[in-house]
């Protein structure tokens, strides 16, 4: 039996000695093409352009190296230090903070975990507050805590603690990088910073930004055990601190003991009315005066603990 290539060779034959002017046909037998020697390299790529596909390295957040002496003597909560009045204190202010966190409270809160520290006027103490608060939770067995430095028009975390200014949460929101690119981890164990970053003049619209909104949702819910504090603005000064207590679960509002205005205290606490926690924190207080502990009521769940007597101004 004849192939059927032999059987198209004679018919070729036999249509040219008919006098069919048949062309020349070259047969070339199929080529296999080599395998590629990358499973990443497409068989259709262009000849000449890179053909292997690059992995990108992963990006892993920055390491920095708090120096806790300076801090200790500056008056902020250090893992490992002697027990002091002040650790006692701010044991007691984050205690209930830490049970609305992790929805053991009265009421679950949306975004519980999400708490900003703020105050009605500058230099009340709002950042000293919000650095030992974070100290503070960074000691617990069951939490870690990222601190967030939202005072974006004068952010004051970067000098308290001895860092150098960088990227941040400006730089998220306007999608320059992610969050592992701007995300600090620190030699105290539990406790992240996250920079205001890149200054920028429309501050206030990126906070107010859906950007903003998916960023505190993801932040909110990514790791249950984790504690977000918002280092913000004054609320009598800038919008800022107004539209990011829109987002929280909780607001701790700092208010300087014999200095800020009943007046005052009350037009911030109206411009968070939508916060469903605010809490006051009585600063500089006076031991002899409220035994170590002031009180003070905002609407709801609101509650107030006494600070240190030595905290400093923010």
């Amino acid at each position: 039996m004849t192939s059927l290539i032999e059987q198209a060779a004679q018919r070729l034959e036999q249509l040219k000695r008919a006098g069919v002017s048949i062309p020349d046909v070259v047969v070339t037998p199929p080529v296999s093409r080599p395998m590629s020697l990358s499973a990443l390299e497409p068989m259709h790529a262009p000849v000449g352009k890179a053909a292997v596909a690059e992995e990108k390295p992963a990006v892993l957040s920055r390491q920095v190296t708090l120096d806790l002496n300076a801090l200790a003597v500056a008056g902020i909560v250090t893992p490992n230090a002697p027990r002091s009045k002040t650790a006692d204190q701010y044991r007691v202010i984050k205690r209930p903070l830490i049970t609305n966190a992790m929805g053991k409270g009265a009421a679950i809160l949306n975004h519980g975990n999400l708490i900003m520290v703020t105050s009605a006027l500058a230099g009340e103490g709002k950042s000293y507050t919000s650095i030992n608060l974070a100290m503070s939770i960074a000691a617990e067995l069951d939490n870690t805590v990222m601190l967030v430095d939202a005072d974006v028009a004068r952010p004051s975390v970067p000098r308290m603690l001895g860092l150098p200014e960088g990227p941040g949460l400006l730089d998220l929101l306007e999608g320059k990088t992610d969050m592992a690119g701007v995300l600090l981890k620190t030699n105290v164990d539990k406790l992240t910073i996250l920079q205001s970053g890149t200054p920028h003049p429309r501050a206030t619209e990126l906070l107010a930004s859906d950007a903003m909104r998916q960023l505190l949702d993801d932040m909110a819910q990514r790791y249950p055990d984790r504690i977000i504090i918002f280092d913000s603005p004054p609320l009598l000064l800038t919008t800022e601190a107004r539209v990011l207590a829109t987002q929280m679960g909780q607001i701790v509002m700092v208010v300087q003991a014999d200095k800020t205005l009943q007046a005052d205290v009350q037009q911030a606490l109206a411009t968070i009315e939508s916060c469903p926690l605010r809490m006051l924190v009585l600063n500089k207080a006076r031991g002899d005066s409220v035994g170590g502990y002031g009180y003070g009521y905002g609407r709801g769940y609101g509650y107030g603990y006494g600070t240190p007597n030595e905290q400093q101004p923010s």
